[in-house]
């Protein structure tokens, strides 16, 4: 046996141990704190990635389950609009079937059931009109507009609305026609010549749209040019150079909303004047779609910069439909097929996941698009109870009318039970068991982990004290210095 003083080995063997006791500690009580047995990557790196995965879906599919119940909603509020065209259409019954009665009802009777009709009949298209579901009319027939863009080259996204410049959207090509064309805003070449990008420039500062730039002695214009360059998503304002004349600026953005204003006090590329840019202009383009108007089309003017922040390219309506141009339809000069409307079905994204979504449509029930099979050239609209033989078409219309209204309502409600609620209910068991098994893999066995905590305070405790056991080693080495 070897006895040493400058060096203790089994002391250092116990502290390191001690050291990683206390590590061992510390996680346990972070874990026991946060209920979490994987706080961070290192805990179980190939667990976080599981378990993160798995919080991705439950977040894909609480959302779900939201779209689900808003789609529920919007079933029940399409329902209830039917639910009265129903009611309504029971009322047109009873009128018809009581002006058909021709041997007891006379002209002025007749007329007096017309009237009511014709009331019970605006009484449906403006249920049809008001029946909404975030500003999109639910039984007009449009209420799945979609809008797809073919030509991207020119056209960066377009929006449109079941209702175009006051008329309903029918599926077809959509086409632009420019009337102005978006300019930007420049000054021109600035009144200080250079014969040479590589002449230098007066130093001093200057400023454009607000931001301060500063030139030091010995800088060129093409060092100038470049710093005005960098600063051009603030100033949205690029510079240029044009050999033996000077620095002209230009608006990065089109429209008037996107101004160049140049400011300097000494010369230095405008000989100590300030500049004001010629304003840009913004585009105005027609856009023609299809439509049930009498015309088969109908064009609306959109325009730039009628909103706060959008540049002459971002394009409205006055009913708030907006078309995004790229520079190169800014360029056009003929009417041009940009793309498609499509009227129909609606898309609901009922999963977490890309493609899991179902479409669904609601035919019109206005009172023109009502009873069109019973009797050739006529419809629900049409209907005149006034005389014999139009009472019982009316009879014949109207009861076409009922049946085709009941098959919405019938469709309407085998996609809310079938579809969506039953959908819910699935999501809700997957919910269930995938946060399961994230709670395998990331929560802690409370149970487990505080058996380890117990182990690791007592072997804290017991560390602790062969530590001071091994640092008492040394002393007796007196023993032997005494002898």
């Amino acid at each position: 046996m070897s006895l040493r003083i400058n060096t203790n080995v089994p002391a250092m063997t116990a502290l390191m141990n001690v050291g990683q006791t206390q590590d061992g500690m510390a996680i346990s009580i972070e874990r026991l704190s946060t209920g979490m047995r994987i706080n961070r990557a290192s805990d179980d790196p190939s667990g976080l990635v599981k378990s993160e995965s798995l919080r991705a879906s439950i977040a894909g599919i609480q959302t779900a389950v939201r779209n689900n119940q808003d789609t529920v909603n919007l079933a029940k509020t399409a329902e209830g609009g039917l639910a009265e065209v129903s009611r309504l259409l029971d009322s047109i019954k009873s009128l018809a079937v009581s002006a058909a009665n021709t041997g007891v009802v006379d002209t002025n009777q007749a007329a007096g059931y017309q009237s009511e009709i014709s009331s019970l009949l605006s009484s449906i298209n403006r249920i049809t009109d008001t029946t909404l579901w975030g500003g999109r009319k639910l039984l007009n027939g449009a209420s799945g507009t979609s809008v797809s863009v073919t030509a991207v080259d020119a056209v960066s996204s377009m929006t449109i609305g079941s209702s175009f410049g006051g008329d309903e959207v029918k599926s077809g090509s959509v086409s632009i026609q420019p009337v102005t064309a978006a300019t930007q805003s420049t000054t021109g070449a600035l009144a200080t010549p250079f014969a040479t990008s590589s002449t230098p420039v007066n130093p001093g500062v200057f400023s454009i749209n607000g931001t301060t730039f500063k030139v030091e002695a010995g800088e060129t214009v093409d060092d100038v040019v470049t710093k005005i360059n960098l600063a051009a998503g603030s100033t949205h304002v690029t510079a240029s150079y044009t050999a033996g004349q000077g620095v002209t600026l230009t608006s990065s953005k089109y429209g008037s909303r996107f101004p160049v204003n140049y400011l300097e006090s000494t010369p230095i590329l405008n000989n100590g004047s300030s500049a004001t840019g010629t304003p840009g202009t913004d585009a105005a383009f027609d856009v023609t779609l299809p439509t049930k108007s009498a015309a088969g089309t109908t064009t609306v003017r959109f325009t730039g910069g009628t909103a706060a922040g959008d540049d002459g390219l971002t394009l409205t309506s006055p009913t708030g439909d907006k078309l995004m141009l790229n520079s190169a339809a800014n360029a056009l000069s003929s009417s041009t097929v940009i793309g498609a409307v499509n009227v129909g079905d609606m898309r609901f994204q009922v999963g977490g996941n890309a493609d899991d979504s179902v479409q669904f449509g609601l035919s019109s029930v206005r009172s023109d698009a009502l009873g069109l099979d019973a009797v050739s050239g006529k419809s629900l609209a049409t209907i005149d109870v006034t005389t014999a033989g139009g009472a019982q078409e009316a009879l014949k219309v109207v009861d076409a009318a009922v049946n085709q209204v009941s098959d919405v309502r019938a469709k309407l409600g085998s996609f809310q039970r079938n579809i969506i609620e039953t959908n819910m209910r699935s999501l809700e068991v997957a919910k269930e068991n995938l946060t399961a098994a994230d709670s395998t893999i990331r929560d802690v066995d409370v149970a487990a982990e505080m058996t380890n905590f117990t182990k690791m305070q007592i072997l804290q405790q017991s560390g602790v004290s062969v530590l001071a056991q091994a640092n008492r080693l040394p002393q007796s080495v007196l023993e032997l210095i005494k002898g």
